[in-house]
């Protein structure tokens, strides 16, 4: 039991990109839901002009989501969903209080919180951008 725990603390790093990884596949698959539920739109959207920014919700969620996944421009990915999760909290989730059966406020605010740390810190060990920094750094040892 101990060598596994040794084994996994190793490996700590990767829990960070596991996360990014599970974060990412959930936003591209909301966004993915949006897109494909006009339905749920028509619900969600009262008012013709509030149509386009539904649809920019939909498309950050789906193609940031996607970023995030795979680890590549993560802080990009990570700071255009950043406003979208400020408007979900402050407009969607209006008029919810903390703790409540449903916890929508709580899961918003969770997403927000490790999108602002993305953005932060970036993508981790198991993603293209760290795949694209230590090539980049292999060439430049290797022309000195």
């Amino acid at each position: 039991m101990i060598k596994f725990f040794t084994n996994i603390e190793k490996h700590q790093k990767l829990a960070y990109s596991y996360i990014r990884i599970f974060l990412g596949m959930v936003l591209s698959i909301r966004g993915f839901v949006l897109i494909t539920n006009p339905e749920y739109m028509s619900e969600m959207v009262t008012e013709e002009k509030l149509y386009i920014g539904y649809a920019v919700v939909a498309i950050v969620h789906l193609v940031g989501g996607l970023l995030l996944a795979v680890g590549f421009l993560t802080r990009f990915a990570a700071f255009i969903q950043i406003p979208v999760m400020i408007g979900a909290i402050f407009f969607v989730h209006n008029g919810e209080s903390l703790m409540e059966a449903g916890q929508s406020m709580e899961l918003a605010i969770l997403v927000l919180y490790l999108l602002i740390l993305f953005a932060l810190y970036g993508s981790g060990p198991l993603s293209i951008d760290a795949w694209q920094l230590e090539k980049k750094n292999r060439i430049a040892e290797a022309t000195d």
